[in-house]
């Protein structure tokens, strides 16, 4: 009979999947190591609670941590139906906007002519406050979600547009006169050296993006909806219910927080080698 020795190999753990368990080992380790903010979290809603109690603060003014947990979960169903809307809105958005500001950052960056005519007009389009665009959308489009996922996109894509045109465009000469000396075409370059030596700058602006993704979908809903959780706080605040208003802000601080832990991952598995992530 043959013996299948202890000490033979085992197969090799593909990369990918070694790369994703090293990020979620890299994920557990950061929020084990978040016990800092988690004591301040504690002591902040402690000192909030005995804080109303102590002052005698009407409930209709500032409701107590316990007051909103309590109102919030009794009204669970309709925040998660909300959360769920204003989630679709902002992962949407946020997609479009990475998906068409990429592109355009990248031709505006190895075009001389882009960058004398459209990138001037996108910086000065970026000056304008996005709110006042809502209404606009809103009464062309009406209540559904295309025009708050147009809103999202513009709160998004100039940040994403912006920092790829600057990522794109800030490698070194001396960096590419060496690629041409390897004989390395202008393909293999972008590919090898211009992309990988773009993404920490580019990610600057992905997860920028990602904290606004919330805002641009909440601030659509404010000017015109029936559901989300934007409707909802402007419902619940109307109603002189502050409770179930700071239960739909905080509904709305997990999702943005949720959108930019994502991207943070996605950045920790892409370029697991800069020094942004080796440092953490």
């Amino acid at each position: 009979m043959t013996m299948v020795s202890s000490n033979a190999p085992r197969d090799p753990v593909p990369a990918g999947a070694g790369r994703l368990i090293r990020a979620v080992e890299w994920l557990v380790l950061r929020i084990a190591a978040a016990w800092p903010f988690l004591l301040f979290f504690v002591g902040f809603f402690l000192f909030w609670e005995y804080a109303v109690i102590l002052f005698g603060v009407p409930g209709y003014i500032l409701p107590t941590p316990s007051e909103i947990v309590t109102r919030g979960w009794a009204d669970i169903p309709r925040l998660l139906d909300y959360t769920l809307v204003t989630g679709t809105e902002s992962v949407l958005g946020y997609l479009l906007a990475v998906a068409v500001g990429l592109p355009i950052g990248l031709a505006i960056a190895f075009s001389p002519m882009l960058r004398r005519t459209v990138y001037p007009f996108f910086v000065s389009l970026e000056m304008v406050p996005k709110i006042a665009f809502a209404p606009l959308f809103i009464a062309w489009l009406g209540f559904g979600l295309l025009p708050k996922v147009i809103i999202v996109v513009l709160v998004c894509f100039f940040p994403v547009a912006l920092n790829s045109i600057h990522a794109f465009g800030s490698l070194s000469d001396e960096l590419t006169r060496f690629c041409r000396s390897t004989g390395a075409g202008p393909l293999r370059t972008f590919w090898k050296v211009r992309l990988p030596a773009a993404l920490p700058q580019c990610f600057v602006g992905f997860k920028y993006a990602a904290l606004n993704a919330t805002v641009g979908a909440t601030i659509a809903e404010f000017m015109g909806s029936d559901q989300g959780l934007g409707f909802y706080i402007s419902i619940a605040t109307g109603n002189m219910r502050p409770d179930l208003a700071f239960a739909g802000i905080f509904f709305l601080t997990l999702l943005g927080l949720a959108l930019f832990g994502c991207v943070t991952l996605a950045e920790r598995l892409l370029i697991p080698w800069h020094i942004s992530q080796r440092r953490h």
